[in-house]
């Protein structure tokens, strides 16, 4: 069965639906617009602004065992905190007091705060941008603004390594000044720096941009060898993403989408960028080393199916 664009109403934004009825009804088979489709410029327009708004994510707290000093109540229950040492438990990230028990009931509506959020780099990447009330993380915007105005044609481009030293002196930046970090070509002129230090963030999150729970189907889809079905299975992989990581999964393969377009200068074809972000990007929760080392070639092969096939399944 070929692949459906946005198949279900879930994933089908308001504003498309008139179009697409439109040319389901043109086309010889109703609801059959194929994979190798080309998106019109309406709904590519559709697209940009739709993507436009700042989706709601949601987001757990990270409760800590932690000692208040002098009284405190709870702040879920309101009742009193007794006891002289770990009373009870505090988000780290929004601040919140409660006790053990309350905890488990407090509904996913954590708002970190920026004085509990003190760096960019290892930070999980659902509470970064909330804290910022971004889309995506600063640092991944940041970063592929300043590879496009001046690396596309840089051969070797995500490949080449840049000075360790330096890309942890982009790194300590980000963390220190946030948004306001200098990572221009007069501070750092070679694109190599910035290209480490975009690939350090991505390695530094403490659950992957493609997580630990979507990993399996996401490698499922990389073992599938009917093109039709592949594509399918990876469409469903998307949906098990949270929203933050799943957004900034869809800029990212943009940006390298338009690296390859660029694949006669810089030499980096999807192939070539699957191998260099397959496991910057993927991490395998199996603890087995063996395990791990078989499942490189579907990461590479993941990443570049999601950049050969950007347009279609985001």
């Amino acid at each position: 069965m070929a692949l459906t664009l946005f198949d279900t109403d879930e994933y089908r934004p308001p504003v498309w639906k008139s179009y697409l009825y439109q040319l389901q009804q043109e086309a010889p088979h109703p609801r059959r617009i194929t994979c190798t489709c080309e998106l019109t410029s309406l709904v590519r327009r559709a697209t940009l602004k739709e993507n436009e708004q700042i989706p709601k994510y949601e987001k757990i707290h990270n409760f800590k065992v932690h000692t208040f000093r002098g009284p405190h109540w709870c702040e879920y229950c309101a009742n009193f905190m007794w006891g002289l040492i770990a009373q009870g438990v505090k988000c780290a990230d929004c601040g919140l007091n409660v006790h053990k028990q309350c905890s488990k009931m407090v509904p996913n509506d954590c708002k970190p705060d920026l004085k509990h959020v003190k760096k960019v780099y290892s930070c999980d990447l659902t509470t970064l941008v909330k804290a910022h009330t971004t889309k995506r993380p600063m640092v991944v915007d940041m970063c592929i603004r300043e590879i496009e105005s001046r690396g596309l044609n840089s051969e070797g481009l995500y490949r080449v390594s840049g000075f360790s030293d330096l890309i942890e002196d982009v790194k300590m930046a980000f963390d220190r000044d946030g948004e306001k970090a200098d990572i221009s070509v007069n501070m750092y002129e070679d694109i190599n720096i910035i290209t480490g230090a975009l690939k350090l963030y991505f390695r530094d999150l403490p659950i992957p941009l493609i997580t630990y729970d979507a990993y399996p189907k996401f490698i499922e889809s990389a073992k599938i060898m009917d093109p039709d079905e592949q594509l399918e299975t990876l469409h469903e992989a998307l949906k098990l993403l949270p929203p933050a990581h799943c957004e900034t999964l869809r800029y990212l393969m943009a940006h390298l989408k338009r690296v390859t377009l660029h694949e006669k200068e810089n030499l980096m074809n999807a192939e070539n960028l699957g191998i260099v972000f397959g496991p910057t990007l993927m991490r395998s929760p199996e603890l087995d080393a063996m395990a791990a080392l078989n499942d490189i070639r579907y990461q590479r092969l993941v990443v570049e199916l999601l950049i050969k096939n950007e347009d279609i399944l985001f």
